[in-house]
């Protein structure tokens, strides 16, 4: 059948259900009945298809962690590896970034994410949030929800449901008609994501199970938690199927899902096939055969699983999250390879292999060659030609604006980007400490344009010694956030500084601040003369024959952001344990490109242009 041609244009539908009223706020929606038993439905401990049974072979691929130009191209990769689905969150702070209006063109346009897999022969599950943590910036939440930084978040509080209604009422309409009940590819959708994890306000689950209802969202609905009873039960709601999140044996896993729910089907919704890495930690990874054996495992005990992640993707920009544990703030790298069966560039991998030649004894695989990996760019260094320092050119990227005490950027209207802060000193003699409270995450120290320190939030109780002559000085803060925590009960985490700037125990008031978003950069004032020091930006010239995906790394660098023909690839750290950035053939133009690097330590001899990734 093809696809779409067996649409049912209803109002809104619940599957096996005559009629049902769901109330939202104060209206109340009937919801028409379903014809038949089209779409992905439940019969015991098997899933049915359009009425047959079908079990779910899945990988998770974020659309908005990959060109546009290359999904087709990653999705006919997850078809040739024997999956019949693809799982994508969507990611509300991509859509979103301004709170007044959303955004589902170009690269952001989802409904063309959903078509592209449905013309490639894959079924697609979509998980809405509004939260999906995914290691992705305040886990896809819109950062314009901080402005208060206490503002509550993931529960039945009117503000936050205020704000997550206005969102599904733009985003779940455009999937109402490409739901499998209609004809579409779309075949489940989960609501929230872990919530187990994080509380146990079932209202706020149940509000959100009406809304999505009420929006036309007719086809299965379910919760995937972490395989405890506790998670499950805590992020669960008794009317929705439950499914778990795991890695390694699924034999434990899966006990505690039928202990929970032993009349429904098993299903992995995240397999963890690989990791994350977090800057100034080790590169992560898992081993293909180990991997390979525990995916048998599931399908011998007739489970559905989706791979978590089955392609690699990369955190463009700023959008990294990071997380909280016992040994503090730990920043996201930019690459989401997640050491995946098909990587982040699009590379059949050892894993791939592996893993297909399991999927083959329980699927029929295609008949059709596997893709070959991506053409690559030849290998070259190329030269920092011109440079400015970012401090001479605060009035080019910013207006300031005056406040008594230092603000969150939040609070300003600023997502993304970097922070400055000024005040003056004056009629104070001697070596003072300086203090802050609520930073994030780092931020470099000036005392009249001379760098005199470090602060950076895993340690609090540092201070910087300022010494004072009498006069007035000038006392410059640059912060520099590294991402927002995306998971667990550090989710409020503003950036730039929330509390207070201290001199000895004496606060200091009356404050220039400027909103360093750095989306426009055309009008810094390059010149060759001089390399300065420092916090600059530094352009460089890569010539290019044909375009091709290429992997920049920063040798002799410290610490930056890179931007491509004014495209924010990502953050770049010498701690590591990644050491280039990817970047895709799409971004590159036969002839001349331009390369800007934000670096904030110090400046290396050149920018290395490689034909291979290296991500630790």
């Amino acid at each position: 059948m093809t696809p779409f041609s067996r649409r049912r244009f209803l109002s809104a539908a619940v599957v096996g259900a005559a009629s049902v009223g769901v109330t939202v706020g104060n209206s109340r929606t009937v919801l028409a009945q379903a014809e038949g038993p089209g779409g992905l439905t439940i019969r015991g401990k098997e899933f049915l298809l359009d009425g047959k049974p079908f079990r779910i072979l899945s990988g998770a691929f974020h659309y908005f962690r990959t060109h546009p130009q290359d999904w087709r191209d990653r999705l006919m990769r997850m078809r040739a590896m024997g999956l019949n689905t693809v799982e994508t969150y969507v990611a509300w702070n991509f859509h979103q970034p301004d709170e007044k209006e959303a955004d589902f063109t170009g690269w952001r346009d989802v409904v063309a994410f959903v078509r592209t897999a449905d013309e490639v022969g894959l079924k697609v599950i979509v998980r809405p949030g509004p939260y999906i943590c995914a290691e992705w910036d305040f886990g896809g939440l819109p950062a314009w929800l901080l402005k208060d930084k206490d503002a509550p978040l993931r529960r039945s509080d009117p503000a936050f449901e205020r704000a997550v209604d206005a969102w599904f009422a733009e985003l779940l309409p455009r999937f109402v008609d490409l739901q499998a009940t209609r004809g579409g590819p779309i075949i489940a959708m989960q609501v929230e994501n872990e919530y187990g994890s994080y509380g146990d306000d079932h209202a706020y689950l149940e509000h959100l199970r009406d809304t999505m209802r009420a929006q036309g969202i007719d086809g299965l609905l379910f919760c995937s938690n972490g395989a405890t009873q506790e998670a499950l039960k805590a992020g669960s709601l008794p009317d929705l199927l439950s499914t778990v999140n795991f890695g390694g044996d699924p034999t434990g896993p899966f006990a505690e899902l039928r202990a929970f729910q032993p009349d429904k089907p098993l299903f992995c919704t995240e397999f963890w096939d690989g990791w994350f890495d977090h800057w100034g930690e080790r590169h992560r990874t898992t081993d293909p055969a180990q991997t390979a054996a525990d995916v048998e495992k599931m399908l011998e005990a007739g489970a559905s699983i989706n791979f978590y992640m089955a392609v690699g993707g990369t955190n463009f920009g700023w959008s990294a999250g990071a997380n909280l544990s016992g040994s503090g703030y730990q920043p996201t790298v930019t690459s989401y390879d997640y050491d995946s069966p098909i990587s982040e560039s699009g590379e059949l991998t050892e894993k791939f292999h592996k893993v297909r030649d399991v999927l083959g004894k329980y699927t029929t695989l295609p008949n059709t060659p596997l893709p070959a990996t991506p053409h690559r760019m030849p290998a070259q260094r190329v030269a920092v030609g011109e440079s400015v320092a970012l401090m001479a050119s605060l009035d080019v990227l910013s207006t300031p604006v005056r406040r008594t005490a230092p603000v969150h950027m939040e609070a300003l209207g600023q997502a993304q980007g970097l922070i400055h802060y000024r005040t003056r000193v004056g009629g104070q003699q001697g070596t003072k400490g300086l203090r802050l409270t609520g930073l994030g995450d780092r931020a470099l120290v000036f005392s009249d344009g001379k760098r005199i320190g470090t602060f950076d939030r895993n340690q609090p109780d540092h201070a910087v010694d300022v010494t004072l002559a009498g006069e007035s000085s000038t006392l410059d803060l640059l912060v520099d956030p590294t991402g927002r925590i995306n998971f667990g009960e550090g989710l409020n985490d503003p950036k730039g500084i929330s509390g207070k700037v201290l001199l000895d125990e004496q606060e200091l008031h009356d404050w220039e601040i400027r909103r360093l978003p750095l989306d426009h950069l055309s009008g810094l004032k390059f010149t060759s003369e001089d390399t300065p020091t420092g916090p600059a930006f530094h352009r460089a010239r890569v010539h290019v024959d044909t375009p091709a995906d290429g992997f920049l790394a920063f040798p002799g660098w410290d610490k930056g952001m890179v931007w491509l023909n004014g495209f924010a690839l990502g953050r770049y750290w010498s701690i590591g344990p990644q050491i280039t950035l990817y970047a895709p053939s799409h971004l590159w133009r036969q002839g001349q490109n331009e390369l800007v690097v934000l670096e904030m330590e110090r400046t290396g001899d050149g920018i290395d242009v490689r034909s291979a990734p290296d991500v630790g």
